[in-house]
């Protein structure tokens, strides 16, 4: 069965987008970009979201630019897998969604752990390509493959949005249309 993104069952989940992190990671501007477009989407389609942060006290908070779009604070961790922190597995069980999709660094660790982690329980997993990275190229295209070959659904934010949506005659169309333009080829 083909897995599309739902907006009234999906929940987004944006994985340790903190500065001191993405200083190191290969093409970490389009990361933001596209984490930038999906959290404005999400907002307009209803889609709740949760962030994480990989040690905040020693490595800082959430990227600025990320903070206007998280309606709750993101949830610290010390587990690379998100599923690892009680607090932010105890508020994705509160959501009642039972599909993740899922942005942010490194794709080969921390993203790839917590895919693994919600598939194993039994969530749908999406992971948007453009929207993960790691420290190097080759680290992101295993990353990749490993959560792909496990069954998690590499899918392009653009696709998400729009598979949100469903249809031109949504309520957000217009206004997400605006942010697809705005954000073109990024």
């Amino acid at each position: 069965m083909a897995i599309k993104a739902r907006a009234a069952d999906s929940i987004l989940i944006v994985v340790d987008e903190q500065p001191s992190f993405m200083q190191a990671i290969w093409e970490a501007e389009r990361v933001l970009r596209r984490t930038d477009f999906l959290l404005r989407i999400a907002a307009l389609v209803g889609v709740p979201v949760l962030a994480t942060e990989q040690y905040p006290r020693r490595m800082g908070g959430t990227n600025p630019l990320l903070m206007p779009f998280l309606l709750e604070a993101p949830f610290g961790k010390m587990s690379f897998s998100c599923c690892g922190c009680e607090a932010f597995m105890a508020r994705l069980e509160e959501t009642g969604r039972r599909q993740a999709i899922l942005v942010g660094i490194e794709t080969h660790i921390c993203v790839s752990q917590t895919a693994a982690d919600l598939l194993n329980s039994g969530f749908e997993v999406v992971v948007c390509p453009d929207a993960v990275s790691a420290r190097t190229v080759e680290m992101h295209k295993l990353g990749m493959e490993r959560m792909r070959d496990s069954g998690a659904l590499p899918m392009h934010s653009e696709s998400v949005a729009y598979e949100w949506m469903g249809t031109a005659e949504h309520p957000a169309f217009r206004e997400a249309l605006k942010v697809v333009k705005e954000l073109a080829g990024s």
